[in-house]
């Protein structure tokens, strides 16, 4: 039961009542509580001389490590470092051992933890790895099953300006829903497009695209603003793997020949 439960501070704090009550000798008042005579006079002295406070537990980390680098070997050290701030542990114990040569100093990676604690390594930042569900399984067996989109690279057009064309085919007929020239490759610039496709054709099971923006992000599941409005709207979002744009094979040999009917040369 919950009730009978009690903490080793409860305990300590019982096993000291007891004793301030001279009903039991220290041996028997150690059996009671299932601990050695020396683990029984401890806490009696520590009582003694520090009251109450002298049952808490006190932290078991040693005083002091034999083999501790000395505190004058880690100030010339730091004291080099700062003043070449690029230079590693290496540098750092040949310049060091320049000036003083009778020390005994500490290997490499010693001095690496030195200057970790001390704040002068730079901290490395790791971008979150986000799983990916793995390659399309989905069948397409009928119109507006599977969607394919994708932007089509961008190039510069003949007045010098940046183009991205949007790019929607129906997976199933091949049928080219829409090639919509656009001048970034925002979700404010794609929403308009796939907003006037849905209207013209209706809404699809799903959209397979690749991992880029505005398809995909590195956030929860993948999913972009733009996504995420499908989602919204009963569309499931289906990724390819990230590298392998022949999972998407049909809408690449599109692009194939949009490249080779438009963009060569550029208008």
């Amino acid at each position: 039961m919950p009730w009978s439960q009690t903490s080793p501070m409860d305990q300590r704090v019982q096993f000291i009542s007891e004793f301030l009550r001279h009903s039991l000798s220290i041996t028997d008042l150690c059996d009671l509580y299932g601990v050695s005579r020396k683990t029984g006079y401890k806490w009696i002295d520590r009582y003694l001389r520090l009251g109450p406070e002298g049952l808490v537990e006190r932290s078991r980390r040693p005083a002091c490590a034999p083999n501790a680098t000395s505190q004058e070997i880690v100030a010339a050290l730091i004291e080099v470092r700062q003043r070449h701030r690029s230079w590693g542990a290496k540098k750092l114990l040949a310049i060091v051992h320049q000036r003083h040569p009778r020390w005994n100093l500490p290997g490499r990676s010693t001095v690496c933890d030195i200057l970790k604690r001390h704040g002068m390594v730079p901290q490395k930042r790791y971008r979150r790895h986000i799983g990916h569900p793995g390659k399309p399984t989905s069948q397409i067996l009928a119109p507006n099953d599977v969607w394919s989109a994708d932007f089509k690279g961008q190039f510069k057009t003949g007045d010098g300006h940046y183009c991205y064309p949007l790019t929607v085919t129906d997976g199933f007929s091949r049928f080219l829903l829409g090639c919509q020239a656009l001048s970034s490759t925002s979700v404010a610039k794609a929403k308009p497009v796939f907003t006037r496709l849905f209207k013209e054709f209706g809404l699809p099971r799903r959209i397979r695209t690749d991992n880029g923006v505005p398809f995909a992000t590195n956030t929860l599941a993948r999913l972009s603003q733009l996504s995420a409005w499908w989602v919204r709207l009963g569309i499931l979002p289906e990724f390819i793997e990230p590298g392998k744009p022949q999972q998407n094979g049909r809408h690449e040999r599109m692009h194939r020949t949009l490249k080779a009917e438009t963009t060569r040369p550029p208008g």
